[in-house]
């Protein structure tokens, strides 16, 4: 039974390989029909002019010995075109199952096939991009450039205003080249360079204390304002008391009463405003 399963996996793959040739072949343009018996039985005649056809159409300027009458003949016919493959295609083809123009040799001459066929694909598909492409130059969509052209706008004045910016300082170069090279050329004195040091040290640490004095104000300036934020407080709940006691009265119908509760606290205010409340003859909510 494994014997069985496997000659007919080598029959079905055997199939496989020769359809696929013949379809190749066709695909490529072969001017002859091939069946799938023509390899049943060994046939080096087919073979041979498959395998011209096939040197030509990779190579159209190349000379192959086409004289396969005899066994000798056959033999150079094999050897030279396996050896073109290899050094033109890099194909490694196999010379004895070539000569033995069967089924095998279908195999062989798939190896070829298969690269001109997609060598053939390749250049179609690429045909095809380059027709899309050229339709494509002529459809755009105008409101997607619009973005664009704004961006193009605003980089195009960006670059006017940098020319003239460096153009400004190239005009100044020649005055800061000679004022550069007196700098470069004047040696240095070591006085001169730990003065300008402790001037910079100096500078740095004075920045440093005017920061952490800045740091210290504003924790003191924090506090002052939390002290005024509870004092504000505390106003608005006396406030607030202070309405709802004029509520309450106003609630009861007691002008004399609101008039009395709306009185300031300090106690000579107070009396002043009692005796104001009395000599309009107002007492105790009669109005005389």
């Amino acid at each position: 039974f494994a014997d069985y399963t496997l000659y007919l996996f080598v029959i079905i793959c055997y199939h496989l390989f020769r359809a696929d040739f013949t379809e190749m072949m066709r695909a490529l343009g072969y001017p002859r029909l091939i069946s799938m018996e023509n390899f049943r039985t060994p046939n080096f005649p087919l073979v041979a002019e498959i395998l011209i056809w096939l040197v030509k159409r990779y190579e159209p300027q190349t000379d192959i010995p086409t004289d396969v009458d005899t066994e000798q003949d056959r033999v150079f016919f094999t050897k030279a075109v396996a050896q073109f493959m290899a050094t033109k295609a890099h194909i490694k083809l196999n010379t004895k199952k070539l000569y033995q123009a069967d089924g095998y040799a279908v195999k062989e001459l798939l190896k070829v096939t298969t690269v001109l066929y997609n060598a053939m694909k390749t250049k179609r598909m690429d045909t095809n991009n380059d027709v899309e492409e050229e339709g494509s130059k002529f459809k755009f969509d105008l409101g997607s450039k619009i973005s664009d052209l704004k961006t193009a706008r605003q980089l195009a004045s960006e670059i006017t205003s940098k020319g003239a910016t460096v153009f400004d300082l190239l005009g100044k170069e020649v005055d800061l080249r000679e004022m550069r090279t007196a700098a470069i050329a004047r040696p240095l004195e070591i006085n001169e360079t730990e003065k300008a040091l402790r001037a910079g040290i100096k500078e740095v640490l004075e920045q440093v204390q005017k920061t952490k004095d800045m740091l210290n104000n504003v924790a003191s300036d924090e506090a002052n304002l939390e002290a005024k934020i509870e004092k504000k407080k505390l106003e608005l709940e006396r406030s607030k008391k202070r309405l709802q006691t004029l509520q309450s009265v106003r609630s009861a119908g007691n002008p004399v009463c609101a008039a009395v509760a709306l009185l300031p606290r300090c106690p000579c205010a107070r009396e002043q405003h009692v005796t104001a409340i009395a000599g309009r003859s107002v007492v105790c909510g009669v109005v005389a």
